[in-house]
């Protein structure tokens, strides 16, 4: 498939995976659920979900190093500065054959548009935080990440799942 289809899947997830509301206890449950999915599939990753300015959840799994964590990081950082999966954001800058450095001056130590990192949207309020997985290929942590929430949320995977590469 092409990067046009897999970016407006990725943006039919954002408009749909979106909460009532989200809090602490919200979060813990979501990072429970997702440390449960990585668990399940023998995964090397780190979990990390912020609201606001606040780590509400960190996790890092058998196998991972901090570099995992400034993985994790990064990609949260993308996602806070455009409210946008890091996924969606990197596709599209490869799709113009640019990076964040020349469109936005936006440094690599600070911004990864990879995937595994997703914002937390409440409706009607917008992007609150992010979810991020990180230590899989990009799209697996996309991946992980969106069937997590589409569990969480009641959202059947089968209707915003991203076609196989």
């Amino acid at each position: 498939m092409s990067a046009d289809h897999d970016i407006a899947i990725i943006a039919t997830q954002e408009a749909r995976l979106q909460f009532a509301g989200f809090d602490a206890e919200t979060a813990w449950q979501l990072g429970n659920r997702l440390r449960e999915a990585a668990a399940a599939r023998g995964a090397a990753v780190t979990l990390d979900i912020w609201l606001g300015g606040q780590q509400l959840f960190l996790c890092a799994m058998p196998g991972t190093s901090p570099d995992n964590a400034e993985w994790a990081r990064r990609k949260r950082n993308v996602v806070l500065r455009f409210y946008r999966s890091s996924y969606a954001v990197g596709l599209e800058l490869a799709r113009r054959k640019t990076s964040l450095r020349e469109k936005y001056g936006l440094e690599e130590r600070d911004y990864a548009a990879h995937g595994g990192c997703f914002p937390l949207n409440v409706r009607g309020t917008g992007c609150v935080g992010s979810i991020a997985v990180a230590g899989l290929p990009q799209r697996e942590d996309h991946e992980l990440i969106v069937a997590v929430l589409a569990v969480q949320l009641g959202v059947p995977l089968q209707q915003i799942v991203l076609p196989p590469p």
